[in-house]
């Protein structure tokens, strides 16, 4: 039984490991891709593409625990990896209509992907193996930050423009990994939980199969309506309202290091023939961060108010210092220029190692926020950590496709300076959040 729990959690981050290496390799070079396509007939935008997939997540996910329920984790994974990789298929023949089609598909594909993730996992676990199959899932996902963006630094480096066959070979590969990832979901074994209720539902013999899909239709619907009145309800809870802008940094930021900066990098013409690869290196600079700060802070520092505070403080300065280096470092028309390159001239030369610098700055924040986030949320939402996760996911998913919309029209300073400022305040709501769960635990105690 453990072996085969070991067996499923390992092949479930495997998976995740192939299909996102594919995903975040496009998501962090398809702003660059499409600016240098030749096909005038094209007029899709990266960041566009990416808002949507954001925007139709967010929504997706209230929708998301009714289908697993019915058709199953693994079905539900395999076929958000099919949507995947069609995601990522269109790059290698584009068409506006497809690029935006398959981007709301991505967008319902992965609600249901995570939403199935979660609770293949639960069901492979137990309260004594949890955090070590978090942490196995966890290691190997973000492993898929390395290996793609390593290709592309091989690939484009030396190159100041992206030909159609180099655009082909990469997507093609790209796709390769997609599908292996998707084809891997259909390893996994049937967990316990899942063999009783097929017992269960076997011993019926009187219940058609038609008859057994609408019980389980009927019995997730309730499901989802409990949940969306429970969500609804802590929407209007103390807690909740002041972790809001916490929850909406971690989107704009989320965007900032996923999207735009990496394009950033390469529209930055004083970093010449070393742009393109650049955008490679930058990506495995942050999955760098993410690693250093996830492992640290998510593993050595949990169940510690103190150190959350602590560590939400670092990210803020982490952000803060990023933030400040890029402003100086990098032209103010970065993400919008609809050339290649960009025309403007920062402050300062820009220079390689400060560029990842910043990358690993922004990694290491992220870590540090978004493992603390969901560190006070399972602290102060124990009994009900699914409908809390869920506001956390569609905040923060909300925000990073709006964020994605501005990019492409607002100067890199002005980006900066947002983010700064709703940084800074969600920080400070943090810390009120940690006072008032101190100050609760004092009277307890008292």
């Amino acid at each position: 039984m453990a072996d085969r729990r070991t067996f499923n959690v390992v092949i479930l981050g495997v998976g995740f490991l192939f299909i996102f290496t594919a995903f975040t390799t496009c998501g962090n070079i398809e702003q660059t891709v499409v600016k240098s396509l030749g096909n005038s007939t094209f007029t899709g935008s990266g960041y566009h593409s990416l808002g949507i997939i954001y925007g139709v997540f967010s929504f997706s996910n209230l929708l998301a625990p009714m289908i697993v329920t019915v058709i199953g984790p693994k079905i539900t994974m395999f076929l958000s990896g099919l949507l995947y990789s069609g995601y990522i298929a269109v790059f290698i023949v584009p068409s506006t209509w497809s690029f935006y089609l398959t981007s709301v598909l991505i967008g319902i594909g992965a609600a249901m992907l995570w939403t199935a993730q979660g609770q293949f996992l639960v069901e492979n676990s137990e309260a004594s193996t949890i955090n070590r199959n978090t942490g196995m899932f966890w290691a190997l996902l973000q492993c898929s930050m390395l290996f793609g963006n390593l290709y592309i630094y091989f690939d484009w480096n030396g190159r100041t423009e992206i030909p159609d066959n180099s655009r082909r070979n990469i997507f093609l590969s790209l796709l390769v990994v997609s599908i292996l990832g998707t084809l891997s979901f259909l390893v996994l074994r049937k967990s316990h939980h899942e063999e009783e209720m097929l017992s269960e539902e076997e011993g019926q013999s009187l219940l058609s199969t038609r008859t057994m899909y609408k019980h389980r239709a009927n019995t997730a619907m309730q499901d989802t309506k409990s949940e969306f009145k429970t969500i609804l309800r802590l929407l209007k809870t103390k807690t909740i309202l002041l972790l809001s802008p916490c929850m909406a940094y971690s989107g704009l930021e989320l965007s900032f290091y996923s999207g735009v900066y990496g394009t950033c990098i390469g529209a930055t013409a004083q970093f010449a023939e070393a742009a393109k690869g650049l955008i490679g290196i930058s990506g495995i600079v942050v999955g760098i961060g993410e690693i250093v700060g996830g492992g640290l802070f998510g593993l050595l520092c949990k169940n510690s108010r103190f150190r959350r505070t602590s560590v939400v403080f670092l990210g803020m300065v982490a952000h803060f210092v990023a933030f400040y280096l890029i402003f100086l470092n990098i032209p103010d028309d970065a993400p919008t220029v609809f050339e290649t390159t960009s025309l403007k001239k920062p402050y300062l030369t820009p220079s390689v190692s400060l560029a990842l610098l910043c990358s690993f700055l922004l990694g290491l924040g992220d870590s540090c926020f978004n493992t603390q986030l969901y560190s006070i949320l399972g602290h102060v939402y124990a009994e009900e950590s699914a409908p809390a996760f869920a506001i956390f996911k569609f905040i923060q998913s909300v925000c990073a496709a709006a964020a994605f919309f501005y990019s492409g029209y607002i100067m890199l300073m002005w980006q900066l300076l947002l983010m700064v400022v709703l940084g800074f305040t969600g920080t400070l709501c943090f810390f009120v959040v940690e006072r008032m769960q101190n100050f609760s635990v004092d009277i307890q105690e008292f």
